[in-house]
């Protein structure tokens, strides 16, 4: 049996599968601090398990795409799963860091697989802002688990430990898994039939980023990801050990700002059928401008008071809950018959420059916020910068 495409049984489950990777990595966060000190790792090789999460995520989103528009998505999806869960119970019985990242980055190839797939699945079933309105949707219901993950997670850590986080982590794979392999059909319109090759994937790439808007609305997903991940990577030092949470603490004030994420998403599901992408996202930069400056702001003038940092931040990820679901919608839209490349390759940028991010503000996080919030203010400002200087661009004829 079969969820029937165009109904909320399928958005839900779609929403499930890509809520997958931020389980991945905000149900341990709050054990960041415990990791390095069970495993004699400094603060920087621990937030590595996060930033070598994106390198394999990057890695899997790269292939995942192209596989699918040659084989389906259905068996692709399955096998992402299966690599999800071999390597999430590596995880859990990990004795130093390196064993740590290693396995967290082939987790992370397969975590990958889940979130491309859902989104092509809905290009493959929808068109335009449609799609968008979809992808917010999803948004509202994946944004659950940033908000129920960290506290779940610091009870975990107070009643088991740290590893208790990636023995969760399994059992949601598995559930996951089972549930797509019975209930998700194949979606693909036109599976490319001049074979799977690095030749055809180049080639799909190629296509793809000849595109002017593409390029554009990947530019836009790129910089708010950055911002949100420069928060995620840091959030757990700098809230336990500058302002002196504890990881229940943590985990509600993280939580806060992801219900804010949550409200952005539905914010973008009640106007982009009305308003469009563009004016869409136009709310969500203007966000990002006033919560990522917001910030910086209240860490320079009230650096020991944490509302000064979370309350501008709340209005950062309803900026990043408005542009994501939009942008990647509009990347994705002038590919009906490449929409697993287009998924691909603008999830791989997106991830990449989130990466990078998050390895610098790893590097720099001490005993201040301010690392944190200056990557957060520069992506959110070079965001709004970029959107609005490029309007003449977008609307242009190609």
């Amino acid at each position: 049996m079969h969820i029937k495409p165009d109904t909320l049984a399928m958005t839900v489950m779609l929403a499930f599968m890509t809520a997958l990777g931020p389980l991945a990595t905000d149900l341990y966060l709050p054990s960041l601090p415990h990791i390095g000190v069970d495993l004699h790792a400094s603060t920087a090789a621990v937030q590595l398990t996060l930033s070598a999460y994106l390198i394999g995520f990057s890695a899997g989103q790269i292939i995942y795409g192209p596989v699918s528009d040659a084989r389906g998505r259905k068996p692709v999806l399955l096998a992402a799963f299966g690599i999800f869960l071999a390597a999430t119970l590596a995880c859990a019985p990990a004795t130093s860091v390196e064993m740590l990242i290693a396995a967290r980055v082939l987790q992370a190839f397969g975590g990958a697989g889940p979130i491309i797939l859902a989104r092509t699945i809905v290009r493959d079933l929808h068109d335009g802002p449609r799609a968008g309105r979809e992808l917010s949707m999803m948004g509202s219901i994946m944004g659950v688990t940033p908000v129920i993950a960290p506290i779940f997670g610091g009870f975990l850590q107070v009643a088991f430990g740290w590893r208790a986080s990636f023995i969760a982590m399994a059992v949601g794979a598995l559930i996951l898994f089972v549930l797509a392999a019975l209930l998700v059909p194949e979606t693909i319109r036109m599976r490319q039939h001049d074979g799977l090759s690095l030749r055809t994937i180049l080639r799909s790439y190629a296509i793809v980023l000849q595109h002017r808007n593409f390029l554009i609305y990947v530019g836009l997903l790129a910089l708010s990801y950055s911002g949100l991940f420069a928060f995620i990577s840091a959030s757990s030092f700098v809230m336990q050990g500058v302002y002196g949470l504890n990881e229940i603490a943590f985990g509600l004030s993280f939580a806060s700002c992801s219900i804010s994420f949550v409200a952005g998403t539905l914010i973008g599901t009640r106007i982009v059928s009305r308003r469009g992408f563009d004016r869409t996202i136009a709310v969500g930069v203007a966000l990002l401008v006033i919560g990522g400056l917001g910030q910086l702001a209240g860490v320079i003038f009230f650096p020991t008071r944490l509302l000064a940092l979370v309350l501008p931040e709340m209005f950062y990820f309803t900026g990043i809950g408005l542009v994501l679901p939009q942008a990647m919608a509009a990347a994705m839209s002038p590919f009906p018959d490449r929409a697993g490349a287009a998924s691909s390759l603008a999830g791989f940028t997106q991830m990449v420059f989130a990466s990078i991010t998050g390895a610098v503000v790893g590097g720099f996080v001490g005993g201040s916020a301010l690392p944190l919030v200056v990557a957060s203010a520069a992506s959110g400002v070079c965001a709004f910068v970029l959107f609005h200087t490029t309007k003449r661009l977008r609307t242009r004829p190609l």
